[in-house]
Formats: C-alpha cells, sequence, structure tokens
C-alpha cells in the first residue's frame, strides 16, 4: 500500500569539480615496484597459508592474480587453489602508510580539500586548486603523471561533479584509467549497472530490490520516489536521488581532532629520575612539533605513566588560555603533573604525553581590558 509519502524535488548541482582518485592494487603495487621479480607472477598478499595452517585473509592481489580469481578479503586457501603458482607475501602495513603519505603530500600541492577514504583512495576537491588549473582533466592527467614519476605507482581517477559519481567513474577504466562522467553521460553510465553494484546498496537491500524487479540502474530509475520511500524508509530517497546523478555530499576536507598524543614504551625501563626527565622532555618537544605541523593548540594537557608493575596512572592540567606551542613550557607543565601523582617511586615502562581541547592556532585568547 504507498503511503501519503510527499514527494520531493530533487536538483543536480554541477558547480563543482571533484576528482576520485584510487591506486591501482596499492598494495601489490608497492611490492612489484620494491621487487621487480614479483612484476612478471602472481602476487598475493596474505600470510602464505602453507605456512599457517590455511589460515588468513587476502589484503589484495596484483592485476595477474585477480585475473585467476582472486580477490581482497577471500581466504587465502581459496586463493592459493586458484592460483598454486602465485607468491604469497606478508602484507607489512607501515611501509603502506609512509607510501600514502607520500601520495597524500603530492595531493596537498593541488588542493586542501582532500578526504582521505583509505590508504590507496581519496576524494579531490578542485573547484578552486593551487595551480589554478581550470580544465579537471588536465589536472587529473598531471596528478596520475606526479604520481607515477615520484612513487612509481599507476593510479585510476575518475572526475564529476560529485562524489557518487567521481567515484562511480573511477572504477570504470582500472587499472590506469581516467574517467569523466559529465551531466549529459549519467544515463548511460547508471541505465545498465547491476543494482548489487551500486554503491549504498549492501546485499540485503540489493535481494530486496531483485524481489521487486529492480535489477539494474534503468529499473531504479523507473521506479516511483514514493514506492522506494514505502520499501526503503529513507535510504529509498538517497537511492532516487543517486540514480539521477544527485549528491550533494562535500569533501570533508576538515576533520576536528580532539586530542594529539605521544608516548613511548620503554625496554629497559626508566630507572632514575634523570632519565624520566630527559624522556619527558623529548615527549614534550614530539608533541609540540606536531601541534605546529597541524597549526592546533590546547588547553589540557594529559600525562600517563606505567610502572614496571603495569600500574597506570593519568592526570591532567587544564587553563582558562590555550598552552602555547613551547617545548620548555609544556614539559614543566608535564613536570608539574608528575609532581602532583607523587614524583618517582617505581621504574617507569610506558610515559605518553596527551593535548585536548584542542583548537585552530587561529583562535586566539583576545584579553582585554575590564576599564579604559
Amino acid at each position: 500500500m504507498m503511503s501519503n509519502f510527499l514527494e520531493i524535488p530533487i536538483h543536480l548541482n554541477t558547480d563543482r569539480k571533484i576528482l576520485h582518485i584510487d591506486m591501482d592494487a596499492f598494495y601489490a603495487q608497492i611490492e612489484m615496484r620494491d621487487n621487480p621479480e614479483y612484476k612478471s607472477i602472481p602476487l598475493i598478499l596474505a600470510n602464505d597459508p602453507r605456512k599457517t595452517g590455511g589460515r588468513g585473509v587476502v589484503a589484495t592481489a596484483n592485476y595477474l592474480a585477480r585475473n585467476l580469481g582472486v580477490h581482497s578479503a577471500m581466504s587465502a586457501a581459496e586463493a592459493l587453489k586458484l592460483a598454486p603458482q602465485a607468491v604469497f607475501v606478508t602484507p607489512n602495513f607501515s611501509k603502506y602508510r609512509g607510501v600514502s603519505q607520500q601520495l597524500h603530500q603530492i595531493f596537498k600541492r593541488y588542493t586542501n580539500k582532500v578526504e582521505p577514504v583509505a590508504f590507496d583512495e581519496a576524494y579531490l576537491d578542485v573547484t578552486e586548486n593551487i595551480p589554478n588549473i581550470n580544465n579537471a582533466i588536465q589536472l587529473a592527467h598531471e596528478l596520475q603523471q606526479i604520481i607515477y614519476e615520484e612513487l612509481e605507482l599507476t593510479s585510476s581517477v575518475g572526475i564529476s561533479f560529485n562524489k557518487f559519481l567521481a567515484k562511480l567513474a573511477s572504477e570504470h577504466n582500472k587499472p590506469s584509467g581516467l574517467t569523466i562522467i559529465n551531466p549529459e553521460d549519467i544515463r548511460s553510465f547508471l541505465d545498465t549497472l547491476p543494482i548489487n553494484e551500486m554503491r549504498g546498496v549492501g546485499a540485503k537491500t540489493a535481494e530486496k530490490m531483485i524481489s521487486l524487479g529492480i535489477r539494474n540502474g534503468k529499473d531504479l530509475y523507473d521506479t516511483p520516489q514514493n514506492k522506494l520511500a514505502d520499501e526503503f524508509g529513507k535510504s529509498g530517497y538517497i537511492f532516487y536521488e543517486r540514480i539521477r546523478g544527485v549528491d550533494d555530499r562535500p569533501v570533508v576536507w576538515q576533520r576536528e581532532r580532539k586530542s594529539m598524543s605521544k608516548e613511548r614504551t620503554y625496554g629497559p625501563f626508566l630507572d632514575t629520575e634523570q632519565a624520566i626527565m630527559d624522556e619527558l622532555k623529548d615527549l614534550a618537544a614530539k608533541l609540540t612539533a606536531s601541534l605546529i605541523k597541524s597549526q592546533l593548540h590546547g588547553k589540557t594537557l594529559v600525562l600517563k605513566i606505567r610502572d614496571n608493575e603495569f600500574q597506570t596512572a593519568t592526570h591532567r592540567a587544564t587553563r582558562l588560555d590555550f598552552f602555547p606551542n613551547d617545548e620548555d613550557e609544556i614539559y614543566h607543565a608535564a613536570q608539574d603533573i608528575l609532581d602532583e601523582l607523587g614524583g618517582y617511586h617505581h621504574a617507569i615502562r610506558l610515559l605518553g604525553l596527551t593535548m585536548t581541547n584542542l583548537a585552530a592556532l587561529s583562535f586566539e585568547n583576545v584579553v582585554l581590558p575590564l576599564y579604559k
């Protein structure tokens, strides 16, 4: 039975220029770059199931392995059956994180509006951009070239006026693809899309849609807004929008950070007061450097301390004004907190400093005289 749902009009906003950059088999590419002998053989990023008793899950695989049916989240044992000649490499996520940071530094040369999705993908709003390149295709191609020249890695880029379509475009022609979806391209891209491949439609939703006769994008497009709302609630309206190419979500590039921390575990333990003070000073310096780099400051400093008997204590100091980003000031404040905790009595296995109640450095305390 149809509800009294009031049909809501939609508006296609085409003013923005959004890129979705998706690295091609990122982890596997890094391993092939660093180990050229892997380039000509199927490569699977997972613990070798022959050494783990069959345990393990595939993180990713190169395209030679993918062509054999291997895919991420598959069990390593199943991947071995599909690709018995493949090389299994245990993922090195600290290395991949480092390369991802290099990648994002390249993005920041073009725009500050970068929304990371994972190590290997991000949305970029290049409506206004640092090199002032008006042509989004030119900018995307230049980005691909620089990523390849500096990191020796290929990427696929989708270009459109919103995130939904940019993501769809980046998946269209992998690897090393560059695809743009303009307003006039929406129907040709979406009508033939199998409903289970549409972003936002999970397995259970796809099953229900198919039971309703909605098998592809054209079927979804032809389904009245009221019917979608009846069957899927609020999500029904989102499906109605997406299949028409509407997505007004911004690229989220400024997330409020609640705290910033630096801590270390020591072995051997810190067993003198001087050693503790030296480490506290080093942590204060590192925390200060991170705050300055992130253009943040805070009002609450937290000291965390764990002794050789695994007893953990934390204590904080909060000021009305922001702590200055000065390592000596933060170090002395940390000393005061340590004194409040009773000072040094046991060997220390962990020290940590955290700054909370953060705000951007542009938010300053303005002290005005009460009387003139």
